[in-house]
């Protein structure tokens, strides 16, 4: 596995190893967060519910969500990886049915 400037590679050398590493909240869906916690604190909204979609490890960003005051949090869990195997429109659809099968008004998302 060749490594470059600190970062290994996979094996194809088409994207970064991933096993191994702690997984963290993208900035932007942690700004994302915040804005909805000043939502419930204004009482504009009842509940907020953190979703992340990707490996087992993804459910560290699902606890961070939870210790910043996310009520509670949907774990999808795929062996895809989401920046490179799982497309954009797959990830909408697969937010979309979160949202009709729970009924939530609102989805606030990061980047």
């Amino acid at each position: 596995m060749p490594i470059i400037a600190g970062i290994a590679l996979d094996s194809a050398c088409t994207g970064v190893e991933l096993k191994g590493l702690k997984q963290s909240m993208n900035p932007f869906d942690e700004i994302a967060v915040e804005e909805a916690l000043k939502m419930k604190e204004a009482g504009q909204v009842e509940e907020i519910v953190a979703i992340s979609i990707g490996p087992k490890q993804s459910l560290d960003t699902i606890r961070t969500a939870l210790a910043m005051g996310a009520d509670w949090g949907i774990h999808v869990q795929t062996d895809m990886a989401t920046d490179q195997d799982l497309q954009p429109l797959a990830v909408a659809k697969v937010l979309q049915h979160y949202m009709d099968e729970h009924k939530f008004d609102m989805c606030i998302l990061g980047k």
